[in-house]
């Protein structure tokens, strides 16, 4: 259902409007698969979501420990469209990046309350553009560190998540 988009060897790529810009496919067959991966500029990986009319795009990893997030569901909390990370549940604001939890108000009131709570920006998104029928994304190209930044290193290209050795607790 979801996957890459490739391009035959006879399609050619269209000039991008600027520099900065990578041309990821046509919106129809983005639309169709609703979302796609791709490695930008050789060396992100980068899902792309069209969810309620909208195009977003983060890196493919969640912050938490790597999931494949172009396997989660997309889910509303508050409002606010988010991917849920197949391995952990975690919740990633499509649109800020944001790792969402819920919080409890008061813990000695029964019966309890909660609220949807920001941890900040934990997962970095890109700027997507439709220009002519074309998609393209714009790297995030701030310096500051973002933890799904961790999991955009080659270690983690060529070895499945899964089969990755767990680290021993210390002792």
């Amino acid at each position: 259902m979801f996957g890459t988009i490739r391009m035959s060897s006879q399609e050619e790529k269209p000039s991008p409007p600027s520099p900065d810009m990578h041309f990821i496919g046509k919106k129809e067959d983005i639309v169709k698969a609703g979302r796609v991966t791709m490695r930008v500029n050789g060396s992100r990986d980068v899902l792309v979501v069209y969810h309620q009319d909208e195009f977003y795009a983060l890196d493919l990893r969640c912050y938490h420990a790597g999931g494949l997030l172009q396997n989660g569901d997309i889910e509303e909390f508050n409002g606010r469209p988010c991917i849920v990370c197949p391995w952990h549940k975690y919740k990633i604001t499509l649109a800020e990046g944001e790792g969402l939890y819920q919080a409890v108000d008061n813990p000695t009131i029964s019966p309890l309350k909660t609220q949807w709570r920001s941890k900040g920006v934990k997962q970095r998104i890109h700027k997507v553009t439709e220009v002519s029928g074309n998609v393209y994304v714009t790297l995030n190209d701030s310096s500051e560190a973002i933890e799904s930044d961790v999991y955009q290193t080659e270690k983690y290209r060529t070895v499945p998540l899964d089969a990755m050795p767990k680290s021993k607790p210390k002792t």
